[in-house]
């Protein structure tokens, strides 16, 4: 199985509407703001460009969709599913997904939001393993066809 076959739901942004492609880009920033992750953090969680400057994350903020990328595209589709699973977690305190992510995990040996840097989409899919037990079971072959 290849590693990101998990992802076959996900498509390419060209696939999207427009407007859904502008959703999706704002969700992901609001979710990246939430977490108080600094400009260079978002652009490695998000595998983007080492181009991407502040001034093109305050577009996505605003008017400009995530370049279109099937990489970039499922790299939101993970922080949008982490940021639901952290949800799910602590549903009364809307702060603790991103605290959570800079406390040291005693499975990664360090904090989940360094996971995410370090590993790339490896990252990304790791984390979301933790806080997500049916993406962890769809990934161990476990689920039935």
């Amino acid at each position: 199985m290849n590693r990101h076959d998990h992802t076959k739901g996900i498509t390419a942004m060209s696939e999207m509407t427009q407007q859904d492609r502008l959703t999706l880009t704002k969700a992901t920033m609001s979710i990246l703001d939430s977490w108080k992750l600094e400009t260079e953090q978002m652009r490695v969680v998000l595998g983007l460009p080492a181009d991407v400057r502040a001034r093109g994350f305050q577009k996505y903020r605003s008017h400009e969709t995530f370049p279109d990328d099937p990489k970039v595209a499922r790299c939101a589709d993970y922080v949008l599913r982490i940021a639901g699973a952290l949800r799910t977690a602590y549903p009364v305190n809307p702060t603790m997904g991103g605290r959570w992510l800079r406390q040291r995990h005693r499975r990664f040996g360090c904090t989940p939001l360094s996971v995410m840097l370090e590993g790339g989409e490896d990252g990304l899919v790791a984390v979301l393993a933790e806080v997500d037990c049916t993406f962890s079971w769809d990934l161990s072959g476990s689920r039935s066809v």
